[in-house]
C-alpha cells in the first residue's frame, strides 16, 4: 500500500468516525529533520563530542573538500 493509499483510507476512516482527518503525507518533514538534527546535536553534547560538523570533516579526511576538481579534457 502507497503512502497516498494509506492517507486516503485514514481520512476516509476519520470522516466516518467524526474525527479530524490526518494531515496529508510530507507536511511535516522539514520540522521532523530540524528536530531530529537538533537531537543529534544535544546528543553529541551530552556524550562530549562535537556538536556539529561531522560530515564535513569526514569528507575532509577522505580528501574531497578543499581540492578543486579535475576538469576533463573534452
Amino acid at each position: 500500500m502507497s503512502i497516498t493509499q494509506q492517507h486516503a483510507l485514514d481520512t476516509y476512516r476519520a470522516r466516518r468516525l467524526g474525527e479530524t482527518p490526518p494531515p496529508p503525507p510530507g507536511t511535516h518533514d522539514r520540522q521532523t529533520a530540524r528536530e531530529l538534527r537538533g537531537y543529534w546535536q544535544f546528543r553529541a553534547v551530552v556524550t562530549g563530542r562535537p556538536a556539529g560538523g561531522r560530515v564535513r570533516r569526514a569528507l575532509g579526511r577522505l580528501g574531497r573538500l578543499g581540492r578543486p576538481r579535475p576538469r576533463s579534457a573534452c
